[in-house]
């Protein structure tokens, strides 16, 4: 079982910057790969961003040149940097850790954008 939480969710105006933090509790932090999701209201999950122990990482479009993240395995941390932030990136963003088919889901933090 791993136990992610999450921090640094608020409100923040359209153009502004947020970082997110997520905290794993595992003794093989590095065997996952960790990533961010979110979920609007009335919409389906979706991947945000992903990193593999190593630093290789994927991000979803919309998120692309705006979001960075990034892991600290020493202090199993997985962080998202978050830049130029719009209206629509107004979401609950879930940290999520996988390892083959098994996921584990942070209780998400919610992340506001309007003026």
């Amino acid at each position: 079982q791993v136990q992610l939480v999450e921090s640094g969710g608020g409100l923040v105006q359209p153009g502004g910057s947020l970082r997110l933090s997520c905290a794993a509790s595992t003794s093989f932090f590095r065997s996952y790969i960790i990533g961010w999701y979110r979920q609007a209201p009335g919409n389906q999950r979706e991947l945000v961003a992903e990193i593999r122990d190593g630093g290789s990482s994927n991000y979803g479009d919309p998120v692309k040149g705006r979001f960075t993240i990034s892991r600290d395995n020493a202090k199993k941390m997985v962080s998202l940097h978050m830049n130029n932030l719009k209206p629509e990136d107004t979401a609950v963003y879930y940290c999520n850790a996988r390892i083959g088919s098994t996921y584990y889901w942070g209780q998400g933090t919610q992340v506001t954008v309007s003026s």
